[in-house]
């Protein structure tokens, strides 16, 4: 096994960055499909500043869920009007839509998202779902996006609660990264850690304790400030390098596992990836600083630091289990842990960082 990195060909942010999707596209090719969530279509490609009647750029609507359905509605609008360049707008399934589409057609993919809600913009990867919703598979596309365009105008228009989603997201990828190192255990790209994935992970890290809070406080306000700029960076380019270059751990694996409960479903990736963190790090045995570091870094920015904050608040451990045995699957990247990793362990590790969690919060409300 060698050492493996993967990138997007190019990342521009700023604001009024999608000014400059008109020249990307020239560069790629010449007849463009956009395919756009309904909000952004009605709200957000109005104000964008691109006149694509102008520039004759097909805005098709997504249809709401990363399927074949829709693969295969879109594979033929792709043939029928000659497509060269794809463009994928929006949220999540809008953007893995596209990166799949595009794989499977031969064509160059722009990602341009608009909220920062996790770090999949930059990657190779899409999920792809059923009809109704219900996870099938992952999709691995052969190339990374060829553009990730982010606008962080658009970005801070956003409701608060994606940036800090998406830094819940982005703070797994260096423990995961650690981890992976530690153990020399294959990452996302099939390969080993690259120094540069290991460096970008722990800048992450440090770029989230250095501006998560004041980023918030921006994304509150609807205003772009140099920390607001910093955390989209970090939730979008440096966790998505990041996971995909150093590797998978303990905090993807649990959030995995927490999916198999229907009460965490009202709540985002990056939320229940943050509890992931909590967890794996009471699992693996982190320094009680270490520990205190992260707690405090998810309470300032509001991410959840219990079983209640997402939505298993009244679950037994019974049920609790269900989740562990699912995070200890074999395919699951809690093994590039070091050490036998068991579902007793995960739900121990769940409870004991649940049962911190709200310590802590007695203590402030003490206070």
């Amino acid at each position: 096994m060698f050492k493996k990195a993967v990138f997007p060909g190019k990342y521009i942010q700023g604001v009024g960055a999608m000014g400059e999707l008109p020249a990307l596209i020239d560069l790629l090719g010449k007849r463009g499909l956009l395919l756009a969530s309904p909000s952004v279509k009605g709200k957000v490609l109005p104000e964008c500043g691109v006149d694509f009647g102008a520039r004759a750029i097909h805005i098709e609507s997504f249809c709401g869920e990363c399927c074949e359905k829709e693969l295969a509605r879109l594979s033929s609008i792709i043939a029928q009007k000659h497509v060269d360049v794809l463009i994928g707008m929006g949220g999540g399934k809008t953007i893995d839509t596209a990166k799949i589409a595009a794989d499977r057609a031969g064509l160059p993919v722009i990602v341009i998202p608009t909220i920062a809600s996790t770090d999949a913009p930059c990657s190779g990867c899409a999920v792809l779902y059923s009809e109704d919703g219900v996870f099938e598979s992952v999709s691995y596309q052969k190339a990374n996006p060829a553009v990730v365009l982010v606008d962080v105008g658009i970005i801070a228009a956003a409701p608060t609660r994606f940036l800090v989603a998406g830094m819940g997201d982005a703070l797994s990828t260096w423990f995961e990264a650690r981890s992976c190192e530690r153990t020399q255990s294959r990452n996302e790209c099939g390969g080993y850690s690259t120094t540069v994935g290991i460096k970008i992970a722990n800048f992450c890290y440090e770029t989230l304790l250095a501006y998560g809070v004041a980023a918030k406080v921006a994304a509150d306000m609807r205003i772009v400030t140099p920390a607001l700029d910093h955390i989209v960076e970090a939730n979008i380019l440096l966790s998505g390098i990041g996971f995909e270059s150093a590797g998978l751990a303990s905090a993807h694996a649990i959030h995995n596992g927490l999916t198999a409960l229907a009460e965490t479903h009202p709540f985002y990736h990056g939320e229940k990836v943050a509890f992931g963190v909590l967890a794996g790090l009471q699992l693996t045995d982190a320094s009680a600083d270490e520990s205190a570091t992260v707690f405090s870094f998810c309470e300032d920015v509001g991410l959840p630091t219990t079983l209640a904050g997402i939505g298993l608040g009244n679950v037994g451990r019974e049920k609790l289990a269900v989740a562990a045995e699912k995070a200890c699957a074999p395919d699951q990247p809690i093994h590039h842990e070091a050490g036998a990793m068991t579902p007793e362990k995960v739900l121990n590790a769940m409870l004991a960082a649940d049962s911190l969690g709200r310590a802590r919060q007695g203590k402030y409300r003490a206070g």
